[in-house]
């Protein structure tokens, strides 16, 4: 492992580990009880095996933004892009940062003295402020914040693993690998591995490597690194959780448990150290996210929607999401991923293979399929009227939509060959 890998690897890390993903771990853990290492295992995969391995898959295609549009095509690649963007920078993440900042840093401090509707207002107002004039702050704040966040991270595990906070109990719930799967969807890390694969290309490049064998090792090598990092403060947070299943009341939501765990480790000072970081980390989160989403609707749109009206557009909407308050916007946003994700899941996972596969059949059969499955599984879910999708294969683990997407990419390669190459794949 170089010097270069293992910066790149820790940039790749902070990327990653947003304040917003603090609040998955700790309840997943609460609710898995002494299943904790299945209910991690099955998080970890879904979202830092899988967002890693993206990073290297869309370097290895070429790492350009393109490589989604040039195995699906310019109108698939377009709705699923945009399905990603709304959910990252109107719909779920920003208005999360807002409400998780709430519950983390004005509600445990300053209780009902501040409502959630005046708070968002203000918070709002300054991202807004922040992205109409785009300055370093959010780059140096982002910068100084987030190793401050592991800092203390790593200083509360080690606390929690010396005095652990009660016994590890039973499971709470009865489908402890379904619940670490949609826990992983919740972070939304596979839906910006393209943005991120970008940056550590040119990072990569920055660094000195000019040919494309070197790029893709420092490449494998950073995002390894991201992904054992990323699994030791996930595991840590887990394990809190599971400890504290004795000490915190039973309807405890998300932000809430990772407050009360803070403040029985760290005492009144690691609470607002806690929340004064949380605070300003997902104010510069934010700022990013309606910051790229309108740059995104001006670009689509070829400028007939300006910048500035869709970044005022965006974040009216996120405001007014954000006041649903978190636990709503979790519930809303989970069948929302559950039908976006796996698309983006297998796409990148087949960009592996892009080498190897010789037509855009298989990943739109692949994609296409994901979708399709998805949709039947979440609406079962959410209706409970389908129950012949408990019989299909890998129910049980939450991943029954990768069986149809495989069948799916086949059946593309046929459809490939039956057209005899007039939808070739365009060679990285």
């Amino acid at each position: 492992m170089n010097k270069d890998a293992l910066v790149i690897g820790l940039a790749l890390f902070a990327m990653f580990f947003g304040a917003g993903n603090l609040i998955f771990p700790p309840f997943l853990g609460l609710e898995s009880g002494d299943q904790w290492p299945i209910g991690l295992a099955c998080f970890v995969f879904v979202d830092v095996v899988i967002s890693c391995i993206g990073v290297v898959a869309i370097n290895r295609a070429g790492g350009s933004i393109l490589s989604i549009e040039g195995v699906l095509g310019k109108r698939a690649a377009l709705v699923l892009n945009t399905a990603a963007i709304l959910c990252t920078g109107v719909i779920i993440a920003s208005p999360r940062t807002a409400a998780t900042t709430y519950e983390m840093s004005i509600a445990p401090l300053l209780g009902d003295q501040i409502g959630l509707l005046p708070f968002s207002l203000l918070f709002f107002a300054v991202v807004l402020l922040l992205t109409l004039r785009p300055v370093r702050i959010v780059d140096i704040v982002g910068k100084v914040l987030t190793p401050v966040l592991v800092a203390g991270i790593v200083v509360m595990v080690a606390a929690g693993i010396a005095t652990p906070l009660g016994p590890v109990g039973a499971p709470e719930t009865a489908t402890v690998v379904a619940d670490g799967i949609s826990a992983g969807y919740q972070t939304m890390d596979i839906l910006a591995v393209v943005g991120f694969a970008l940056i550590v290309q040119e990072s990569v490049r920055a660094a000195g490597y000019a040919d494309g064998k070197s790029q893709l090792s420092v490449t494998a090598r950073a995002s390894l690194v991201a992904c054992v990092l990323l699994t030791l403060v996930y595991g840590g947070l887990t394990y809190l959780g599971a400890t504290a299943a004795t000490v915190v009341p039973a309807d405890v939501n998300q932000a809430t448990l990772i407050t009360l765990i803070t403040e029985q480790l760290m005492g009144r000072t690691g609470l607002m150290v806690l929340g004064v970081v949380v605070g300003f980390a997902c104010l510069t989160t934010a700022a990013g996210l309606v910051g790229a989403t309108a740059a995104y609707v001006e670009r689509i749109t070829d400028r007939r929607v300006g910048y500035r009206a869709a970044l005022i557009t965006v974040v009216v909407i996120a405001l007014l999401i954000c006041n649903l308050g978190l636990t709503t916007i979790i519930s809303l946003a989970a069948p929302v991923l559950s039908v976006i994700c796996p698309p983006f899941m297998i796409t990148v996972v087949l960009l592996l293979f892009r080498r190897h596969i010789r037509s855009t059949w298989t990943f739109k059969g692949a994609a296409l399929a994901a979708v399709g499955a998805s949709l039947l599984l979440t609406a079962h879910d959410l209706t409970g009227a389908l129950a012949f999708v408990e019989a299909a294969p890998l129910y049980v683990f939450g991943f029954s939509w990768l069986p149809p997407a495989l069948i799916g990419a086949a059946a593309g390669a046929l459809l490939g060959r039956r057209f005899d190459g007039r939808a070739p794949l365009p060679r990285p």
